[in-house]
């Protein structure tokens, strides 16, 4: 065989693995968004037994189970964009939060036994969906860095691919809980 020829070989495969990689890191980063979408609509499955099962012990609260409702709705809706469905998971914890919170101040709902099963639900499906989240962005770090790393950023790019984003928090959702603050 000729060096050329030689030469012409080893390139094509070094294109092919490149394009491989690239092809499996973009599947991977939609295959465990597809995860965590699935989570979501989980959670949001079981929020109107959550309303139903809260509501009538928290009529002080309605706004609350009424923002639910809501999120809940608008995760419903066909054709949401990732950062869309990012954006109404952020809403949907910090709003799953408060009445965790609110549960918490009521003896006699801590003590119903819907309302342990639905909050041992949710804080299932919530630790559920926080590891997906984590292997989503382990998965988008992997792709994202794939894409600005020579030599595989120039076939990125000539393949159209873009740069994902990451679940993050909120500035809010990062400071300390002041638990004085949740009991006045």
């Amino acid at each position: 065989m000729s060096t050329p020829l030689i030469i012409l070989i080893v390139l094509a495969i070094v294109l092919i693995l490149m394009y491989n990689s690239l092809v499996a890191k973009k599947n991977q980063v939609e295959n465990i968004f597809a995860s965590v979408d699935t989570l979501l609509k989980k959670r949001y499955d079981l929020i109107p037994n959550l309303v139903a099962g809260v509501s009538k012990y928290m009529q002080h609260e309605k706004s609350i189970l009424e923002d639910i409702t809501k999120l809940r709705a608008q995760a419903n809706k066909t054709n949401l964009s990732n950062k869309e469905k990012i954006d109404l998971d952020k809403k949907m914890s910090a709003a799953l939060g408060s009445i965790m919170i609110a549960v918490e101040n009521y003896p006699e709902l801590k003590a119903n036994e819907n309302i342990l099963h639905l909050q041992h639900s949710l804080n299932e499906i919530e630790a559920q969906i926080s590891a997906a989240r984590r292997a989503y962005n382990q998965a988008v770090t992997d792709y994202n860095n794939a894409l600005e790393q020579i030599p595989t950023n120039i076939m990125a790019n000539m393949m159209g691919y873009k740069k994902k984003d990451v679940f993050v928090i909120s500035e809010d959702e990062r400071k300390n809980v002041n638990v004085k603050e949740l009991f006045s």
